[in-house]
């Protein structure tokens, strides 16, 4: 265990902070977990849906190992081969995407003999962001024109979120958030962000136009979050009101200490627990408390961030911290208030809590490559001496074994001279 923890590299507070929400997760999802153990006439044994919320959590974390090991400004060249990939996955989830208890879930696709989903907009996200940090940190030294821009910057970013939107509308507003948030940090001139602004703005309606005309050209996604917004801005009742009122009850119900660990009612209610409202289940369970709890732990990490962004040594460290790390957060508290119903139904999980395998590696990826952004001096300086090692140990190896091979040949050199000179001394008597 100490090796471990020895060889964590990086911001040790937000180790310390991701480790505590990643633990704190367990109990939730055990409890809220009950509804789907006793969907199509299961037994209700949720110790199956513990164990694979563990074995999302141990692979998240193996991804975060390794990937801060990367020195992040490899992902300058990566993020130009990411984002293509992320485009063809896009494409082939619009036009396969998986069928989830008979609906249109085509923000998914099918990860063949592995038997699990996959939802390529997480890996978009990622992808897009660190090309738009890179974009944003070369510009620094050199001249940055509208012109070029658009071509270079905006059309690829127009071009994923065009991929996104009709099946997942609040992880496109999301990311084109974080997008113009990083154009901001990166010194982008604030009159073309608005420019983009007013662009996005008219596209959308524009988009929003296209549907309403052609309602059966798009998958039915699109229906589901324009209802959700109307709903939301009207005092009509919707399908998504049942879920917003059980949340409200489990609130209600919790009260300031809640009502201890796995007595939730309300889970056996609520569609999501275990996902998208299980920020209602833990305040259920563990009240006002355990609530402010979560929620001080998620401003915590991102005040780490912010002090990881002002202290990174370079511009695109300093994007890639905030580029990766906000949106964190900010889904974080996007998934709190629609418990609250503060916001409409967006099915944003709570990072790092809500059960999900491609929320939570997609999470841990990103959180690798800040804790190598984090890095100290001397971290940086001993890696490098211990790959110098390693490369040195090799390199002895390799010269031991061509020493044993020329050895052997010379000995092999020796016993064909002796068997072949008789032979000569015969022949020349």
């Amino acid at each position: 265990m100490k090796t471990l923890i020895h060889n964590l590299k990086g911001d040790r507070v937000i180790w310390s902070f991701v480790a505590l929400l990643a633990l704190f997760s367990f109990m939730p999802v055990y409890s809220a977990s009950s509804n789907l153990a006793y969907l199509k006439h299961g037994t209700g044994n949720t110790l199956v849906y513990l164990i694979k919320h563990f074995v999302h959590l141990l692979m998240g974390f193996i991804i975060m190992y390794q990937v801060q090991k990367i020195p992040y400004h490899y992902f300058r060249s990566i993020s130009r081969i990411l984002l293509p990939l992320a485009w063809i996955l896009l494409v082939y989830t619009l036009l396969k995407g998986t069928m989830i208890e008979g609906a249109n879930a085509s923000r998914w696709i099918q990860v063949p003999f592995l038997g699990i989903t996959f939802q390529p907009s997480a890996f978009a996200s990622i992808s897009l962001l660190l090309y738009v940090a890179r974009y944003l940190s070369k510009t620094e030294l050199e001249e940055m024109t509208f012109q070029k821009s658009l071509f270079e910057l905006w059309a690829p970013v127009f071009f994923t979120l065009m991929l996104i939107l009709p099946a997942n509308f609040s992880t496109t507003a999301l990311i084109f958030s974080m997008v113009l948030m990083l154009t901001f940090i990166g010194k982008y001139p604030i009159k073309n962000i608005g420019i983009i602004v007013g662009f996005g703005i008219v596209a959308f309606a524009f988009f929003v136009l296209v549907v309403k005309a052609f309602p059966d050209a798009f998958p039915n996604r699109v229906d589901t979050w324009i209802s959700r917004i109307e709903n939301f801005a009207s005092d009509k009742p919707g399908e998504d009101d049942y879920q917003i009122e059980k949340a409200k009850i489990a609130i209600a119900s919790g009260g300031v200490y809640g009502l201890g660990p796995g007595k939730s009612i309300q889970k056996n209610f609520l569609p999501q627990s275990s996902s998208d409202f299980i920020f209602a289940i833990i305040i259920e369970e563990f009240g006002l408390f355990g609530g402010f709890t979560v929620m001080f732990l998620y401003l915590m990490l991102f005040i780490r961030f912010i002090i990881a962004s002002y202290k990174a040594p370079t511009l695109f460290g300093k994007l890639i911290v905030a580029g990766l790390g906000f949106p964190i957060i900010f889904q974080a508290f996007i998934n709190m208030g629609v418990a609250v119903e503060l916001l409409p139904t967006t099915g944003q999980t709570l990072p790092l809590i809500s059960s999900g395998g491609t929320s939570i590696w997609m999470t841990c990826a990103a959180l690798g490559i800040i804790l190598n952004v984090t890095k100290k001096e001397e971290e940086i300086v001993q890696e490098n001496l211990e790959k110098q090692q390693r490369e040195e140990a090799l390199q002895k190896l390799i010269d031991k074994q061509l020493e044993e091979d020329r050895e052997i040949n010379e000995e092999n050199y020796s016993i064909e001279d002796h068997a072949v000179n008789p032979m000569n001394a015969v022949l020349n008597k």
